[in-house]
């Protein structure tokens, strides 16, 4: 009997460690981006079955993404420098008789062209916009994403370059972990936007690993749990206390939340509780039926256009 209660426990102890290994693995590709070109990724008609047993075991290799889409205006390219030395690449473009400004901020393996079509958007309302590739991805530099910890003060450093040009009226906009960074940049730093557009903000970092697992078909407990640990660890920090849902209390501002019905990977009951905790009742929560976990202005442009546009008057 002893013998066998040695032998399970040894072999739960070996189960965990492989367990752990592997998410640990997870959660370093998820985080870690590779310069373009500085790896070959194969198209799926290409992958051999070892290709995706070394995607489960060991993770997925990611690629720093380059700009795809140049704006179709003149804009002015900038950069800001983080507190940690890294140059961050950022387009200005600016309106006729603009009224306000506005900052975009991408999502989670995105770059800046990815949100063109919503900075023309904002532009024809009659606003200049600031598009900024966030440390790791784009042309900033950097190989780490801390999916927003970190980050934040990316958004610190365009509000600042935007207020020290003398505007009043500015505005932050985010899809996915843009707009959850954008929470956390006025916890952090206490911006003061005069509005914000939240598009599918995750509620809390172990949300955001749940939500990845469920497109890989995995369940989501202890795995999004594991992924968070080992996530904060290998990059410095406490991901568990990674919760835009708790620094949406801090909003101060009108906000404009928007969400799509078929999205995989951010639930409405996650962006309810996000929303519920945004105070007073100048804000605005807006579905759209057809649209997932993608840019609600290309899927639905002229609602889209229409809510933006309201919430902007």
């Amino acid at each position: 009997m002893r013998r066998a209660l040695r032998f399970l426990l040894r072999t739960l102890l070996v189960l965990f460690i492989l367990v752990n290994t592997v998410v640990a693995f997870h959660a370093w590709k998820f985080t870690h981006f590779y310069d373009y070109g500085s790896i070959s990724v194969k198209k799926p008609g290409e992958r051999s079955g070892w290709d995706v047993t070394k995607d489960i075991l060991f993770g997925i290799n990611a690629m720093k993404q380059r700009n795809s889409v140049i704006a179709d205006s003149s804009f002015e390219q900038i950069q800001f420098k983080t507190r940690d030395g890294l140059k961050l690449d950022a387009w200005y473009i600016p309106a006729d008789r603009a009224t306000g400004t506005v900052c975009l901020f991408h999502g989670h393996g995105g770059t800046k062209s990815g949100v063109v079509r919503e900075a023309e958007m904002f532009r024809k309302m009659g606003y200049n916009t600031l598009l900024l590739d966030f440390r790791a991805h784009g042309a900033s530099e950097g190989n780490t994403c801390t999916i927003g910890h970190r980050e934040s003060e990316d958004v610190k450093l365009a509000y600042e370059y935007i207020r020290n040009k003398g505007e009043k009226n500015l505005v932050l906009w985010g899809i996915s972990m843009g707009a959850s960074t954008i929470t956390k940049a006025i916890h952090d730093y206490q911006l003061t936007p005069q509005k914000i557009i939240l598009e599918m903000p995750f509620g809390s970092i172990e949300n955001a690993a749940k939500g990845r697992l469920k497109l890989m078909g995995l369940p989501g407990q202890p795995l999004a749990t594991m992924l968070t640990f080992w996530g904060g660890l290998e990059n410095g920090f406490w991901a568990f206390g990674l919760k835009p849902q708790e620094y949406a209390k801090d909003i101060q501002c009108p906000v404009l939340m928007q969400w799509g019905e078929k999205d995989p990977r951010v639930s409405r009951s996650e962006e309810d509780i996000l929303f519920n905790n945004i105070p007073g009742n100048s804000k605005r929560f807006v579905p759209y039926s057809s649209a997932g976990h993608e840019s609600l202005c290309k899927r639905e442009p002229e609602k889209w256009a229409q809510e933006v546009s309201s919430f902007l008057r």
